[in-house]
């Protein structure tokens, strides 16, 4: 398949999603916080509906809960919820590398290795939302090439519910250098 073919635009209210996703990740939005609906529709210029659609898609992903009549807020996880889901997490990434292995092409290894090289250059250069989008999407692909579609939809589940956390969790610079 052609790749320079390929779709880049995406529907409103994905953009949205991942516009409100960076806030919860970033702590702009803060777990536990209520969602100003009003004024985030007002501040990224967008009505209500691909609002609306944007958070029905954080809470399937687990970041968001939509209290009908009430507002929604951003979901708080507990240290037991993130220990849970780290955990099982790893299990599923470890299969995920030992699948991709057995099944990936050479090319696809090689280009996992390349988004690799660039996520360790912005680790270098200490850009940490360039390093953490890579590092997602190292995982997603590297999830990809188990060909394995129940493993790929537990893991986004997760990786989903997670990201906050991993992206917190590389603030302090032994914790980023152990990561890496």
């Amino acid at each position: 398949m052609n790749t320079s073919l390929a779709i880049t635009n995406r529907s409103l209210h994905d953009q949205v999603a991942n516009r409100v996703r960076d806030l919860i990740i970033e702590g702009v939005l803060e777990p536990g916080s209520r969602i100003d609906e009003a004024g985030l529709i007002e501040e990224l210029g967008v009505s209500r509906t691909p609002f609306r659609e944007a958070l029905r898609t954080l809470a399937a992903e687990g970041l968001v809960i939509v209290r009908p009549s009430k507002g929604s807020v951003v979901r708080k996880l507990t240290p037991e919820d993130v220990f849970a889901m780290l955990e099982v997490l790893g299990h599923l990434e470890q299969l995920a590398g030992e699948l991709a292995c057995a099944r990936a092409t050479d090319q696809e290894i090689a280009a996992l290795a390349d988004l690799h090289d660039r996520m360790l250059d912005h680790y270098r250069a200490r850009d940490r939302m360039p390093y953490y989008k890579l590092n997602q999407e190292f995982h997603s692909r590297l999830t990809e090439l188990s060909k394995n579609e129940t493993l790929q939809e537990m893991q986004r589940n997760l990786q989903a519910r997670l990201k906050r956390i991993r992206y917190i969790g590389n603030q302090r610079p032994e914790y980023w250098a152990g990561a890496v």
